[in-house]
């Protein structure tokens, strides 16, 4: 069973595949594991941007075309990635004339090495009840500089220490009773990965940030909300914990948006802009009730299984977790080959289902199965789709947004948007206790569904909440915000939600994988993953967990041989 490309969605099915006792080959036309939701170095970040600033067409030996027979057909594969556009990087760092020509190390590559462990994987696993995940050990610490002036970081600074950034093309955190962390744990893959916290959920209100109360410690220690609001607060979060049970509360209101309904239940204007935009994370103007409903019940069963907030994010970026099932699938026997790409489906005539692949050596490997990311398909294949487009950028600042004692926060903000109608954008703050940038420093990633270019989409927030123009004076107001030393905007397309049946002329043993969503957690890629997988082996279980070595009976003859 072939698959292209490295992604999520084909890294889990491939480690469930070769777990179930299938033969399975992973090919990635690219030098590195994940494809759109890989992690790069500074270095290795920058190679990506001229990579996709400079696409050109590359000429292709056409040999391969011998090895088809008169009884098969071929569909041809594309041979340039299309999913990234609009790609424009900017510094705003002082540059050191004397030092600004130094380079990261030529070995640097996309990403840290393709062995995926951490280098903290030999540190005890913090034990969490029954199911258990590694938490990095990297905890808050109060900061002795918080009250001065942020440390000037250059941009050769950040050049010389690229290899201390881990950078998500893709922006996400794990919920912590989602599906991807419940397989994780199933699977027994979360061994390969550690984990840390998000630790605060913070809102854009009135053109200042602060800092949401969500559990119910959260809500009695606050001093933002009144004695009053706390009850109002708590009362209606009780309510969305069990809101099955009480249809009478929300029926009337099943027709209306989730905002009008909550205008209904005597809340204050700050309590309604919490909870729709930072504990829901919900549109004001497209979601309906029971969306909104159960957005909040969801936020609100994840709390406390592994701290004061519903989410994770893994130690060295996103980028870890489909190279953690990689790891998985060639434990079990699985092969894998990066830099190797796909030519053509070859499909046999009369009963119109695949047959081979052809790859860029002119080798004809056969298989049973054959499963593709949607970049890797020609536009004669996808005349009939209609894709959508994620807004991106990644900032690296020198203060985080919402300065505290303690320094090393993992922050989410959910920024409403000003015009009606235009998508809210998800900013997710990392410290360096992430193992994703440098001492000093903060990455911080911007998302949305698009409606323009990156650039235009998510510009206006980021001169909202930072610093942009350092060397110009700046009033009072600019010099208390973060001041941003380099970004880049691009945009990703968003295959999500795509039927197969949209595809032209796909065999029926040919499976697509859609790129990243443009949601906050990974729930879209698991059951994508899962549904292939049950679609192609329906007796056989879903990634099931491991034995133990010590179960493990050999034959006699295996001991022998």
């Amino acid at each position: 069973m072939p698959s292209d490309n490295t992604c999520l969605p084909e890294s889990i099915i491939a480690a469930a595949c070769a777990r179930s006792g299938q033969r399975v080959l992973h090919v990635d036309s690219k030098n590195y594991y994940g494809g759109n939701w890989a992690s790069f170095s500074f270095s290795g970040l920058l190679s990506w941007i001229k990579e996709n600033q400079q696409k050109t067409d590359t000429d292709e030996c056409e040999d391969w075309k011998k090895l088809i027979l008169e009884t098969e057909e071929v569909i041809s594969l594309s041979k340039k990635d299309k999913t990234i556009q609009h790609v424009e990087d900017f510094c705003f760092g002082d540059q050191e004339p004397d030092k600004a020509t130094g380079t990261e190390p030529a070995s640097a590559t996309a990403g840290h090495d393709a062995e995926i462990t951490s280098e903290n994987e030999s540190s005890p696993s913090t034990a969490l009840g029954k199911p258990t995940l590694e938490l990095g050990k990297t905890e808050a610490a109060p900061s002795e500089i918080s009250a001065q002036e942020p440390k000037k970081i250059t941009y050769s600074q950040i050049v010389r220490e690229g290899r201390r950034f881990n950078i998500d093309l893709v922006s996400k955190l794990l919920y912590s009773r989602g599906l991807l962390i419940d397989l994780l744990i199933k699977s027994n893959v979360s061994r390969y990965a550690e984990f840390k916290n998000a630790t605060r959920i913070l809102a854009f209100r009135e053109g200042k940030v602060e800092q949401v109360p969500c559990s119910r410690a959260d809500v009695f220690n606050s001093r933002q909300l009144t004695m009053v609001e706390k009850r109002m607060l708590m009362k209606f979060l009780t309510f969305c914990l069990d809101y099955e049970q009480h249809p009478d509360e929300y029926q009337d209101y099943e027709n209306s948006t989730f905002a009008q309904f909550l205008r209904t239940r005597k809340l204050t204007p700050s309590l309604q802009h919490f909870i729709l935009h930072s504990i829901a994370m919900v549109s004001e103007t497209d979601c309906s009730t029971l969306e909104g409903l159960q957005a909040t019940k969801k936020f609100l069963q994840c709390l406390g299984r592994y701290g004061n907030t519903p989410f994770l994010f893994p130690l060295y970026g996103q980028g870890e977790i489909p190279q953690c099932f990689c790891r998985m699938c060639a434990v079990f026997g699985g092969i894998y080959c990066l830099r190797h790409s796909v030519q053509c489906l070859v499909v046999d005539k009369e009963s119109g289902r695949c047959k081979a692949i052809v790859d860029h050596f002119g080798q004809r490997i056969s298989a049973n199965y054959f499963i593709v990311e949607d970049s890797y398909l020609s536009e004669s294949v996808c005349t009939k789709v209609c894709y959508r487009q994620i807004s991106r950028a990644v900032l690296i600042t020198d203060q985080s947004l919402l300065n505290t004692d303690s320094e090393q926060q993992v922050s989410i903000l959910t920024v409403p948007p000003v015009d009606p109608g235009k998508p809210a954008v998800c900013v997710i703050e990392l410290c360096s206790s992430t193992m994703t940038c440098m001492k000093d420093t903060y990455l911080v990633h911007l998302t949305c569904p698009s409606t323009k270019t990156a650039r235009e989409d998510l510009e206006p927030v980021v001169q909202k909440l930072f610093n942009l123009n350092p060397e110009k004076e700046a009033v009072n107001e600019e010099l208390e915000k973060p001041r941003v030393l380099w970004a880049v905007y691009f945009n990703m397309r968003d295959s999500s939600g795509v039927e197969k049946s949209s595809y032209d002329g796909l065999p029926s043993n040919v499976y697509v994988c859609s790129g990243p969503d443009s949601a906050l957690g990974n729930d879209c890629a698991v059951k994508q993953a899962e549904t292939i997988f049950q679609e192609m082996f329906p007796a056989e279980e879903f990634c099931p967990a491991p034995p133990n070595p010590e179960d493990i009976i050999y034959d006699e003859d295996e001991i022998e041989g």
